[in-house]
């Protein structure tokens, strides 16, 4: 799919002498006009772009955000208050900002299962998986760090829990949690220090990012029947096809967006941050981000000792390695049809792990006592199950339905069916 020769010829003269110079015209045309992909992805391949629009709409206002905030535990709590009153529209831009981290950690992990259900991990887009979960990885540090600079009382308590973390850990430990925190508690240099990097690591994101969408025009956008194009009839020119569907699913998630901003733009916070932060005053309950609630139930369902290593350590180890085991999804899966669309038992036991995942989430946002904590460490015991068991032995095992021979019969099938590509065979087939 990634190769072919470039159709794209200048029409004026000012055109023919940047594109000999520097042929930027010709790579947005062959990568976003003219690129080919199947014809038959639905709108949950359309997260792609949302997050590309949400990157920038984050990395836009938090430059103007950060033009009057003051790192600096006396003045932090102030000048985010400030923000909102007396800075023009300052109010927008850090609602903007706030709600704009869900709604990026919400089309984030919508498209990690969406490549979960479609298999888009599988060679051979197996560094684009990974590149894509480091995205990942560098969000959470971003988002992490962004809690903590109002400076409020869950954003001082949250910085004191997680950095608390890396304590588990012999030796090496304490040492890390010092230097992330600049001295041996929450304070002014663990402010400049979160600020700084939290300023630095989206710029970081975008390099990522500019990696992830090489990758994928290298390897081929997959589709939901998870097969490789195999001719041209196969695919549609990536515009009007594609950009107008990604459109339409932007626009609908913008006015999601637009609905938390305007009418509850706190809904997704916590309380507690509206009270400067305070050393002497422990919360009754500390409670992350609700994008890191599912990590934060596996954390705490380790109340018991693990041989040689106590429950605090295990229970860390098992929060890094739910991350750390994305890492090696391509290879823990041994089936070796794609989509889950032909995989009826995969997709049973897909639709589980996000019903757990939800559930994990809300066990995070419970107490860590009686029946919740028993929960958890079910919840904790099948999120690891359908990694390191289910998909290895289910790969095995299972028998898939017969797959189609290429895309167009998959989607004539479906037209033929009343399905909602009928449209979309419709359209005239190109050579892009």
């Amino acid at each position: 799919m990634s190769g072919g020769h470039s159709t794209y010829t200048p029409s004026t003269g000012l055109g023919k002498w940047i594109d000999a110079r520097l042929p930027l015209p010709r790579l947005v045309y062959d990568s976003f006009i003219a690129y080919p992909v199947p014809r038959n992805l639905n709108y949950a391949y359309t997260f792609g772009g949302i997050l590309a629009i949400m990157l920038v709409s984050q990395i836009l206002t938090g430059v103007v955000l950060a033009m009057h905030y003051a790192a600096a535990t006396g003045l932090a709590f102030d000048s985010v208050e400030k923000i909102m009153r007396d800075v023009n529209s300052g109010w927008l831009l850090r609602y903007m900002h706030a709600n704009g981290a869900s709604m990026f950690f919400m089309a984030v992990y919508a498209h990690i299962f969406r490549g979960l259900y479609y298999g888009s991990y599988k060679a051979p887009r197996e560094l684009l998986w990974i590149l894509g979960v480091i995205i990942y990885l560098l969000m959470m540090a971003t988002a992490f760090m962004g809690y903590v600079l109002p400076w409020g009382q869950m954003s001082f308590w949250g910085a004191t829990v997680i950095t608390g973390f890396f304590t588990a850990f012999p030796i090496i430990g304490d040492p890390i949690q010092q230097l992330l925190l600049g001295g041996f508690s929450v304070d002014n240099p663990t402010l400049n220090r979160f600020f700084s990097l939290h300023y630095l690591l989206p710029f970081m994101i975008a390099g990522v990012v500019v990696l992830h969408v090489w990758a994928l025009h290298v390897t081929g956008q997959t589709n939901p029947t998870g097969i490789e194009v195999k001719s041209k009839t196969d695919t549609l020119p990536f515009t009007p096809y594609a950009t107008v569907k990604d459109a339409f699913g932007m626009i609908l998630f913008f006015i999601l967006f637009a609905y938390f901003v305007f009418y509850m733009p706190n809904y997704l916070g916590h309380p507690d941050n509206y009270i400067p932060a305070n050393s002497l005053k422990t919360p009754a309950h500390i409670v992350p981000e609700w994008y890191f609630l599912p990590f934060y139930a596996m954390l705490r369902a380790i109340t018991f000792n693990i041989g040689p290593i106590d429950s605090k350590l295990g229970g860390v180890l098992v929060m890094f390695g739910s991350i750390a085991v994305l890492f090696l999804v391509p290879w823990l899966d041994t089936s070796k049809v794609r989509s889950a669309v032909y995989r009826p038992w995969y997709k049973l036991f897909f639709w589980l792990f996000v019903v757990n995942a939800i559930f994990l989430g809300w066990l995070g946002s419970r107490p860590a006592e009686g029946s919740y904590v028993h929960m958890a460490q079910f919840a904790t015991l099948y999120y690891y199950a359908f990694f390191l068991v289910i998909m290895p032995v289910l790969g095995l095992i299972e028998t898939p339905k017969r797959l189609p021979n290429s895309i167009t019969e998959a989607v004539l099938a479906k037209s033929k069916n009343g399905g909602l590509m009928a449209g979309v065979t419709a359209a005239p087939e190109t050579k892009g």
